[in-house]
């Protein structure tokens, strides 16, 4: 047995002292290679060949390494289907996201109602399911302004919510177990459906989109992550794992302290990104690693935190030399 996905070239080991939870770690966090080539003969006769090449790993893994996009995409749709069965869409209406949430309703008190929130290519709405009932709903096109602020609870506990405004004055609040992720695609749906009215491209903060590795702290030791990474002039630098429920890693220009290019090993080579934030520093690494710098470097300035010309120069010195 070998590890599916090593930095260094695959070595088959054997190690007496492990017990079935490392077997279960190994196979969920990194996965594991099997190459198997079997004869079976009668009176020394072979009659049947069985060559077997199998990978074997945690669904998370199996996506970032680019496994099973076909059974996730499908997965995805038949979820649709079935959330079309209880849930009043309206015809041609795409479901985009949906999480847990909650809307507060106005009268004597305010009082926070759970449900469902969907953000779908038309509506931004929250319904229950039990029983039945629509709590909340508004057409994209009457949305004017919807942005994340902090509000505390009754204990006392900050907690990052949504405020939005329509076009009649009215403003709703809601709450949402991803409520960056909920504005940044109810931002991008909007902003696509004006321009779609307009005539007109969409205008885009976007800097840089795409996969990228991240080397997440845990308690056993840090391990290489892939996921999707987001850095927006807007809503800031975010990393997050594919079957991940929130953004691991969201940063907003003021949090970086400093940016370079580090000679180390990683899934995509041997250099990564070091981005130096108040709390320690962030590991990230991609096969285009230096784009990455660069946009990461165009975000943070637009702050004033780092100077404009430094962190370019200093990533640029890092990578010629660990190039050496």
């Amino acid at each position: 047995m070998a590890d599916a996905f090593p930095l260094a070239p695959l070595e088959p080991v054997r190690n007496p002292q492990a017990t079935l939870p490392d077997l279960i770690d190994v196979l969920l966090n990194r996965g594991v290679v099997v190459h198997l080539d079997l004869i079976i003969s009668v009176a020394d006769i072979p009659l049947i060949g069985v060559s077997l090449k199998a990978a074997i790993a945690g669904i998370e893994t199996m996506l970032e390494y680019g496994m099973m996009r076909s059974w996730d995409e499908q997965t995805r749709a038949w979820v649709q289907r079935s959330i079309s069965r209880t849930v009043p869409f309206l015809p041609d209406e795409e479901l985009i996201a949906r999480m847990a949430g909650a809307c507060e309703s106005s009268g004597y008190s305010s009082t926070w109602r759970p449900g469902t929130v969907y953000l779908t290519n038309r509506r931004l709405f929250v319904f229950r399911r039990e029983p039945r009932e629509m709590l909340w709903e508004a057409r994209l096109d009457a949305i004017r302004a919807i942005e994340t602020y902090v509000d505390n609870t009754i204990g006392g506990q900050a907690r990052t919510r949504v405020r939005l405004r329509t076009g009649d004055g009215s403003i709703l609040r809601l709450s949402a177990s991803d409520p960056e992720r909920l504005v940044r695609l109810a931002g991008d749906e909007i902003a696509a459906r004006d321009a779609r009215v307009d005539g007109i491209a969409p205008a885009t903060t976007l800097l840089r989109e795409g996969q990228l590795w991240y080397y997440e702290p845990r308690a056993g030791g840090a391990v290489w992550r892939g996921g999707q990474a987001r850095i927006d002039a807007a809503t800031g630098f975010s990393w997050k794992a594919p079957i991940d429920a929130r953004a691991a890693v969201q940063l907003r220009p003021e949090d970086i302290r400093g940016i370079h290019l580090e000679s180390d090993r990683a899934p995509t080579g041997n250099i990564v990104l070091v981005i130096d934030v108040p709390w320690g520093s962030a590991r990230f690494a991609a096969h285009d690693i230096t784009q990455w710098a660069d946009a990461t470097a165009a975000f943070a300035t637009t702050t004033g935190t780092l100077a404009a010309a430094e962190p370019g120069a200093h990533m640029a010195g890092d990578h010629d030399a660990a190039q050496r």
